[in-house]
């Protein structure tokens, strides 16, 4: 599709979505047009609930800062009892749901129940019972588990009216407690809202906004600067010169904990050897990946988690570097044989390597091509395929993976020990770990989750960080930035670092 038709479809969406609001266009003034690449897949939270957090239409009993410490968000405090199996949250008092009723704490005990009945995060964290005492949500373990508060803060933990559910339990519309409602809701694609007057906490000076969830770059890059939408997420590198140069509009940057790497099979015949994987990591230039693809030669991953998460960067570590000449070495000392074309063959059998990604991050598919021609050049074949993001969880639960090239936010659950342990679980992640396994981890991540001794916590991260580093089950590429414009008809817009909030309740109208 050439520019001129992408503009024309990008105002028809457009168009399509402002008549959501009533049956009428709204005038520019009145409504925050957002747009992003994520689809709205349903409507329980452990589907898309971080669409409905990021767009502020629901909370959870715990926030968190800039900085990743916790903050207090529908409740106002928390303890633990001594023996570190009983947690109790106050609750924030006059809080209403969007229907109008009270966010009391038999209603969060309700919500919290139902979600702790979905596959996911909380299922994890070893709640035995939840229970409401007076203004307090008081939640029991079966053994200690210091990460809850910040499991807690999860858009899968986000706490629901009771009319939100159905007699099922199944979520049946979005009724919560944030600054701004559902008017109405066309999943996968279109959300309309309009600003809650009940709020407990400082109105939003916008009173309606409406949500876009378009997959394609360059389609939200036409949508910003035609003025059409005006606060635009994750776009294409390639188009970051031109947006910056657009009078319209205010580039917004941000490094974020998230890190994007390649999931491995290491149960796959060609990869179980730790030799492999140490040699398709050699081949990777991350410094020149950085600079064409995300313009920031500082993006490369020398290791898993970014400098800047300082707690889990671990300063000492051997960098992972290029070196073409060593990766055909370990390739050979596997077992591998160079032809006479320079590619290799295993087993009298020519490699042939298949990495699945998808395109929802501009940048995947771009980062893809570069490796797949990095691993060219030390005899490695490998195939690119770009679906759905959907295809990589499937693949890791019918085994049918072989490489896989994606972006994980270890910010999710502020506490990244909460995004580790379901990446390295015993049967690995969706998004992490595949066909490894190690009892050492396992160990790590144990303790982790249940100190809280600071010096202990650090000296376990460092052993973490050094064994994934060894062993390479995940290959890391680059660090990310994201990245979005906004309108300049915008005052008060920027970047949530730990991309759980696009801060829509902060925007008001230049005068």
């Amino acid at each position: 599709m050439n520019r001129r038709k992408l503009m024309v479809h990008a105002v028809a969406v457009l168009v399509g979505t402002s008549l959501v609001l009533g049956g009428a266009l709204a005038a520019p003034t009145e409504s925050l047009k957002v747009v992003a690449p994520w689809e709205i897949t349903g409507l329980d939270p452990a589907k898309a609930g971080y669409v409905f957090t990021r767009m502020r239409v629901a909370e959870t009993l715990v926030d968190v800062a800039d900085d990743g410490s916790l903050r207090g968000a529908l409740a106002t405090r928390w303890t633990v009892s001594k023996d570190a199996l009983q947690w109790r949250f106050t609750l924030r008092s006059g809080v209403k749901f969007h229907d109008g009723t009270a966010c009391d704490s038999a209603a969060v005990v309700r919500s919290l129940e139902l979600a702790l009945q979905q596959p996911g995060l909380l299922r994890t964290a070893g709640i035995q019972k939840i229970s409401a005492d007076g203004t307090d949500v008081v939640i029991q373990l079966a053994k200690p588990f210091g990460a809850l508060p910040a499991y807690l803060a999860h858009s899968s933990a986000q706490i629901l009216a009771p009319a939100a559910y159905a007699a099922d339990g199944s979520v049946k519309r979005i009724v919560a407690t944030g600054p701004y409602q559902v008017a109405s809701l066309q999943a996968p694609q279109k959300m309309a809202l309009e600003r809650f007057a009940a709020y407990w906490g400082s109105a939003p000076a916008i009173a309606q906004a409406q949500y876009l969830a378009v997959s394609r770059a360059e389609t939200r890059a036409m949508l910003a600067e035609s003025g059409q939408a005006d606060l635009v997420f994750s776009h294409d590198p390639a188009a970051l010169e031109r947006l910056r140069r657009n009078a319209n509009l205010t580039l917004l940057s941000q490094p974020v904990p998230r890190t994007i790497y390649i999931k491995v099979n290491a149960h796959h015949p060609l990869l179980k050897d730790v030799r492999v994987r140490q040699a398709l990591s050699m081949a990777l230039d991350r410094a020149g990946i950085g600079a064409a693809v995300l313009r920031d030669p500082k993006a490369a991953a020398t290791q898993l988690f970014p400098p800047f998460m300082a707690e889990w960067h671990v300063p000492g570590l051997a960098p992972l570097q290029r070196n073409a000449a060593q990766a055909r070495q370990l390739l050979q000392a596997a077992g591998w044989v160079q032809g006479a074309d320079g590619m290799f063959s295993a087993n009298g059998q020519a490699v042939r390597l298949t990495m699945r990604t998808f395109s929802d991050r501009p940048e995947l598919p771009a980062i893809a091509t570069a490796i797949q021609a990095q691993l060219r050049e030390i005899g490695v074949a490998l195939e690119v395929r770009v679906g759905n993001s959907s295809d990589i969880p499937a693949g890791h639960q019918d085994g049918s993976l072989e490489l896989a090239l994606l972006a994980r936010n270890y910010a999710l659950v502020p506490d990244p020990v909460g995004t580790l342990l379901q990446d390295f679980g015993p049967t690995g992640g969706d998004w992490g770990a595949m066909g490894w396994r190690s009892a050492q981890v396992d160990d790590v991540l144990g303790q982790l989750s249940r100190s809280s001794e600071v010096q202990r916590r650090s000296a376990l991260r460092g052993s973490f960080s050094t064994i994934v580093q060894a062993d390479l089950p995940l290959i890391p590429v680059v660090w990310y930035q994201l990245t979005a414009t906004a309108s300049k008809r915008l005052q008060g817009a920027s970047l949530d670092p730990l991309e759980r909030d696009y801060r829509i309740d902060r925007l008001r109208w230049q005068r």
